[in-house]
């Protein structure tokens, strides 16, 4: 006699939807508290919600490239802006060009604004040169505080020079030989040229006359003391000297610079330019592994390689502070790393005194610091949020009066079933807005009217889920099975129709994304979010709801407000297994 089969047990949702529903619950409980935890309980608005700064920039011509302002430039321009102002953590920054010679940057409010704005009239090139003189300004910190100069080292190079600090020096001390490399300086032809050897050096400074020599200066020497003077004069704890220091200094000459370093203004004596802004291919703050320390990273282009391991190797001949170089931004120093020897391969990193904050800073004006033209300021404008407001207190109405519709049909057609989807409606929106108050504070996502459109755009898609659902049940009441089977059978019929919908809608937001620019990327990126979380909350919310809910007396049983009355559903007789009669035995008498 063969044993009777047993019934195979049901997996997934269909025989634990107690597991699927705890994981939903511990989702939004974890979402919710890492809302509180990061002091984020409101998602970041964009500009035309929140506002913000608009700041228009004018393109100018350099001296002798009166054609430079193109249409290639300017979107090169617009690119390096975009991604300098987005590299600060500012999100749902726009850039664009308007007209032939104008970019306009909108910053929203509640970002890194001031920050921003720095960076974004941060327009001239950005120039690597070599120290000739260095002297400390009045000191923001109280005197006797001095910060670490950083130092360059090429990849696998040893780290030479960490935690050195730079001599202070006046402009008195060594007024000699800071003569004479301005001197040196200024014999240095229009285009920019390697610094002599440390052997030339030595040669010249063997024949330089003593400055109580009743020789008269030379056209060069009276630059290199004009220069000195103005060096000696220039207080770097003023603003407008600061200003002044390399206003105008073409990359071929010497120039006077400010900057700070640590907490104290220090001022500085540069070279001509042997490395510009576009010779750098890439360069991020990163952390040390070995020595656990931030270090920014450097790489260069062919060319650039060359130029920097020429420059390298000759500053690593000379003495502090001339065997360091000075990277120059707008005028202003931003740092002063020290070389100890030639830096060849195109990879350099600079090491020493760096925090997370500055190193990545660094990284990021090294990184996105050359933009082909040069630009200024023409017009700051503060933007407010009525108008935006406005359009957001008429958008959220309209979405509200469109889901009280929903519900209300929901109730109508479907009665206890509504409550199904009005709460499993209530699970995606919490998921929804705790994902984007958290994305505001981790990745700076902001919401803008695009986006408020795409949140309220996914009621439909969530609730055309729902029904979906609900009609397959339906279909398997009318064909005669009880609720617990048709939840069931409904399903994979169900899921498939879901999944294929989702993709398709996921797909269309992943195009939009990619494709556009601006505030359309917010429409596409809700759009994509709210449709992977349907497919969450049905998956782990509706469907499991349905599998307890069949199992109440209320649904079961076909209530007329349950909105599964078979009667009201026009079901056909229950199935029957028909029973196949086995033939009757054959007497062998009768045979």
């Amino acid at each position: 006699m063969a044993a009777p089969k047993k019934g195979r047990r049901p997996t997934g949702a269909q025989g634990r939807p107690g597991r699927a529903l705890a994981i939903i619950l511990i989702a939004m409980v974890a979402l919710t508290a890492g809302m509180f935890l990061s002091k984020q309980t409101t998602p970041r608005l964009g500009i035309d919600l929140a506002g913000g700064t608009s700041i228009t920039l004018k393109a100018k011509s350099e001296p002798g490239k009166e054609n430079a302002v193109n249409e290639t430039n300017m979107n090169t321009a617009v690119g390096i802006i975009e991604r300098r102002v987005n590299g600060l953590g500012v999100s749902e920054a726009e850039v664009q060009t308007q007209g032939r010679d104008h970019i306009i940057v909108n910053i929203p409010k509640g970002t890194n604004e001031e920050q921003a704005r720095e960076q974004v009239g941060t327009t001239a090139q950005l120039y690597f040169r070599p120290v000739l003189a260095y002297a400390d300004g009045a000191p923001v910190a109280p005197e006797g505080t001095q910060s670490p100069s950083p130092s360059a080292s090429g990849s696998g190079a040893p780290k030479a020079g960490d935690g050195k600090t730079t001599p202070s020096a006046t402009p008195s001390s060594s007024a000699t030989s800071q003569g004479r490399a301005l001197s040196e300086a200024l014999k240095a032809p229009a285009a920019p040229s390697p610094s002599p050897s440390a052997s030339e050096s030595k040669k010249a400074d063997d024949k330089a006359p003593s400055p109580s020599a009743s020789t008269p200066p030379t056209g060069d020497e009276a630059a290199a003391a004009a220069l000195q003077a103005k060096f000696a004069a220039l207080d770097c704890t003023d603003e407008a000297q600061r200003a002044a220091a390399g206003k105008g200094a073409k990359p071929e000459e010497p120039m006077l610079a400010c900057g700070k370093r640590g907490n104290a203004w220090g001022k500085w004596v540069l070279g001509p330019a042997q490395v510009n802004g576009q010779d750098v291919k890439d360069a991020k703050g990163v952390i040390d592994p070995q020595r656990g320390q931030w270090i920014v990273t450097m790489q260069f282009t062919d060319k650039g390689a060359d130029k920097f391991a020429k420059i390298t190797g000759e500053l690593a001949t000379k003495q502090m502070p001339q065997n360091q170089f000075a990277i120059v931004l707008d005028g202003e120093v931003i740092s002063d790393p020290s070389v100890s020897q030639a830096l060849t391969g195109g990879n350099a990193e600079i090491s020493g005194g760096f925090t997370q904050q500055s190193a990545q800073d660094l990284g990021n004006m090294l990184s996105y610091g050359a933009l082909p033209l040069s630009f200024q300021e023409d017009s700051v404008t503060t933007v407010t949020a009525a108008l935006g407001g406005e359009q957001l207190k008429a958008g959220l109405i309209a979405g509200a009066i469109g889901l009280l519709l929903v519900v209300i049909y929901l109730l109508v057609y479907y009665r206890g079933l509504a409550f199904v989807a009005i709460v499993s409606l209530m699970v995606s929106a919490i998921l929804t807005y705790t994902i984007m108050a958290l994305l505001g504070k981790g990745i700076g996502f902001a919401l803008n009217l695009p986006a408020v459109c795409g949140a309220i755009v996914a009621i439909g898609i969530t609730a055309d889920s729902f029904i979906v659902y609900f009609e397959r049940i339906r279909d398997e009441i009318r064909e005669g099975r009880t609720l617990r089977p048709a939840v069931e059978r409904a399903w994979p019929r169900a899921r498939r129709t879901i999944l294929v919908s989702d993709f398709v809608s996921f797909l269309a937001a992943a195009v939009l994304f990619i494709v556009t620019v601006g505030k359309v990327q917010g429409f596409a990126f809700t759009l994509g979010l709210t449709t992977v979380l349907d497919v969450v909350v049905v998956f782990l919310f509706t469907k499991p709801i349905m599998t307890l809910l069949a199992r109440t007396n209320f649904f079961a049983s076909g209530h007329p407000w349950s909105g599964l009355d078979p009667k009201r559903l026009g079901a056909k007789p229950p199935l029957r297994r028909s029973r196949r009669t086995a033939p009757a035995p054959v007497d062998a008498k009768e045979a």
